[in-house]
């Protein structure tokens, strides 16, 4: 993904966050790449972990910088799945949601913010939001990808962060792209579980779900620009075949208009150099 790199936690992490405040973005969102895998992720929830180290660089720094954090285990675990696995290679939902209570209060500890679980396990938001408030984190809030699709526009994301299926697929966790009502009834359960913000993942080819979900819905809800919508734009964009900026403005303001009140995008500081820059007409 042009213009989108993985980064230590020393020079290079400051040298971002210097650059995010000089275009005025005041939130990140949090993935991490660990030293080592293994098939349960334990550096998903050591309080060393990569995530857990850069939480505390960041706050430290920058004190009122939100800070989000992904919260899954494919990027932790040797066979790359959202989580842990049966002798005979199924996701055991009911073991994941513990491993994911543990991720979350590390998290919170670290100085995250809002804690976002991504690995579509049933009873995820309920699981996390036991686990922060026994842990004394009630403030903290949870942003559910509530409504996450088994989609071909992961790609990139997956290259990037080593975090491909190592057998199988996702499919037994993420959704059927064909489906719309499951995508409420998702919604639903996590609002009654305690979400304080819903998701729908991808954006661009699922605004019909956003726009579905933000009728059924008041919680503030967040659009996924994910990897694949974003490298596309970027490789048509450097054949000449478009225009960048008017391509990412339009695309941007349609999930807007579906119904988004934030959108996570890795096109962010490009906006925010065009807005700053006057260039956003």
């Amino acid at each position: 993904m042009p213009g989108v790199f993985q980064l230590s936690v020393d020079e290079m992490l400051d040298r971002e966050l210097d650059r995010l405040r000089a275009l005025g973005l005041g939130s990140v969102l949090l993935f991490g790449l660990p030293a080592e895998k293994d098939e349960v992720g334990l550096e998903n929830f050591a309080a060393e972990g990569i995530v857990q180290q850069a939480l505390r660089r960041i706050r430290e720094r920058m004190p009122d910088m939100l800070l989000l954090t992904d919260v899954c285990c494919c990027e932790y675990t040797s066979h790359g799945h959202c989580g842990i696995l049966t002798p005979d290679g199924v996701v055991d939902n009911d073991a994941t949601l513990e491993v994911l209570g543990r991720v979350a209060v590390s998290h919170a500890e670290a100085g995250a913010d809002v804690v976002a679980p991504s690995g579509m396990m049933d009873g995820m938001v309920g699981a996390i939001r036991g686990a922060l408030d026994a842990a004394g984190h009630a403030d903290r809030a949870i942003l559910s990808y509530a409504v996450k699709y088994a989609s071909a526009f992961y790609g990139p994301f997956r290259e990037a962060a080593d975090s491909t299926p190592a057998f199988g697929d996702r499919r037994q966790y993420q959704m059927d792209p064909g489906n719309v009502r499951e995508a409420l009834i998702e919604a639903a359960l996590d609002e009654d579980e305690g979400a304080d913000m819903l998701m729908v993942k991808p954006a661009l080819a699922y605004l019909d779900v956003l726009r579905a979900v933000r009728e059924r819905s008041e919680l503030p809800l967040v659009a996924y620009n994910v990897s694949g919508e974003y490298a596309m734009v970027k490789a048509a964009a450097r054949q000449g075949w478009i225009d960048e900026r008017r391509v990412v403005l339009e695309s941007l303001l349609g999930m807007r208009r579906a119904g988004a009140d934030a959108i996570i995008t890795y096109h962010a500081k490009d906006v925010a150099q065009w807005l700053s820059d006057g260039t956003a007409d």
